[in-house]
């Protein structure tokens, strides 16, 4: 295709709008700081290669690269490092690593993680979540109330241990 045929200003070239960022305070663990370092390393190359690209007619995935750093940038800058070893062992605080029983006597152990590392999948929760908050402060062998939006649920603290 011709360059005359393409709009050098058209939306396709303006910025992306940035990522929301959190009203709340970014907390990270030590591996979610060195997590968002790699992220952002590994977003700053992308946008090296897609700079590099012969055909530059598509400019949205440079603008997405772009937005991306911003937001890397922007947490990793605004990261307050917490080592989870300095708080108390014998209560849920950040960083921690909590084993819970439920009323069917499942247990599941989750860690309290900063948001960028958080992810249910991986049984790693914000501190702000309503999980967060019924468990930081806790310990072993008290009863927490998690409110959901399918109702509350009594959980048992049976474990708590500070991540390696």
């Amino acid at each position: 295709m011709s360059r005359a045929f393409v709009k050098e200003d058209g939306p396709d070239n303006e910025p992306l709008p940035d990522l929301p960022i959190s009203p709340h305070p970014n907390l990270v663990t030590p591996r979610g700081l060195a997590d968002l370092r790699r992220r952002l390393a590994e977003a700053q190359a992308t946008l090296q290669a897609l700079r590099a690209r012969e055909d530059r007619l598509d400019r949205l995935p440079e603008a997405a690269a772009e937005r991306d750093i911003r937001y890397l940038e922007a947490r990793i800058a605004s990261a307050i490092p917490v080592d989870p070893a300095a708080a108390p062992a014998d209560e849920v605080a950040f960083g921690h690593r909590v084993t819970v029983e439920d009323e069917a006597g499942i247990e599941t152990t989750w860690q309290i993680t900063g948001e960028d590392e958080a992810s249910a999948a991986d049984h790693r929760i914000a501190p702000h979540s309503p999980l967060g908050r019924a468990l930081i402060g806790a310990r072993a062998g008290d009863e927490v109330v998690w409110t959901r939006p399918a109702g509350q649920v009594t959980l048992l603290v049976k474990r708590i241990a500070c991540p390696d």
